[in-house]
């Protein structure tokens, strides 16, 4: 299945639910930066939940999702799924999520 891929804002981070199966879900909503902004909902799923854990409200971000589709009681339904998201900066490069300062030439360690 094709990824496609947004820029937006974060607006809000909902709380996690886990259902009785034990499946996990994460939902957040993005405002984003199209000729005409739209407000969307995507979700994280399982383990992908955890890419929301170091976002928050007003962060800039790029965001890959899968489309996914379904069927109940003759009603169709439409969910956006995240498979990555990454924060950008002001001029839309990608943020470093790692905070580690980088190694300086007389650093001791050669590697």
């Amino acid at each position: 299945m094709p990824n496609y891929e947004v820029c937006g804002t974060i607006k809000t981070i909902l709380e996690p639910k886990t259902f009785a199966s034990g499946f996990t879900k994460r939902e957040f909503v993005l405002q984003t930066e199209d000729d005409y902004p739209q407000t969307v909902l995507i979700g994280c799923v399982k383990q992908k939940c955890a890419l929301l854990d170091s976002m928050a409200p007003n962060d800039r971000v790029r965001v890959t999702f899968q489309l996914r589709g379904r069927e109940y009681q003759g009603r169709y339904f439409v969910n956006l799924e995240a498979a990555e998201i990454e924060k950008m900066g002001a001029d839309g490069s990608s943020v470093a999520m790692d905070d580690a300062p980088l190694p300086s030439d007389d650093d001791p360690m050669p590697f």
